[in-house]
């Protein structure tokens, strides 16, 4: 039976197996911890319908309940924290579109690095440390402008700089370690 709100309006009946994202002042439910409590006792049918309301399509088809029940809980906790800022979902679009377009995200994920940001990296027994600027990179008081150049100067061998530094996840055999922040003086 629908209800009639303070100004008249006819309100749908509460379905006690759907919850809100938002908290709902004096209600039983009002935390994200209790909503997030709440999805446990929710059967399939019920996770389902959540979702079909908090993202307004379908869930996937065939996702097991517990799966169903992440997401849900995800988009409740996106709601109320305020979800993600414009850069990281941007990236997140970039990084779909790649991986649609070609397979793979792994070989596309370039470093993003912040002027300012230290990378350092020990080579037979020295440590070394790089600044990135504005426009390219410091290291022993001079400046250039490729992190390969560093890594051929302080190897004496053709280094990919990125990765002698350990910024794709591969430091041929040696620890590269980054060390984000600002520059020191």
């Amino acid at each position: 039976m629908a209800d009639s709100g303070r100004n008249g309006d006819v309100q749908a009946p509460v379905d006690p197996g759907r919850i809100d994202p938002r908290p709902v002042p004096g209600s039983k439910v009002d935390t994200v911890a209790q909503r997030l409590e709440a999805l446990e006792r929710m059967d399939y049918a019920a996770l389902a319908m959540e979702w079909r309301r908090l993202y307004r399509t379908p869930p996937p088809r065939r996702v097991a309940r517990d799966l169903l029940m992440l997401g849900v809980a995800w988009k409740i906790q996106e709601t109320a924290s305020g979800g993600l800022d414009a850069a990281t979902a941007r990236r997140l679009g970039e990084l779909a579109r790649t991986l649609e377009r070609e397979g793979d995200v792994v070989r596309n994920r370039a470093a993003r690095l912040r002027p300012g940001a230290k990378l350092v990296r020990e080579w037979t027994g020295e440590t070394h440390t790089v600044t990135v600027t504005e426009d390219g990179f410091e290291w022993q008081g001079r400046r250039w402008r490729s992190l390969s150049a560093i890594a051929r100067e302080i190897t004496g061998g053709h280094w990919s700089g990125p990765r002698f530094f350990g910024l794709n996840g591969k430091a041929g055999g040696a620890i590269a370690r980054r060390v984000r922040g600002k520059a020191d003086g």
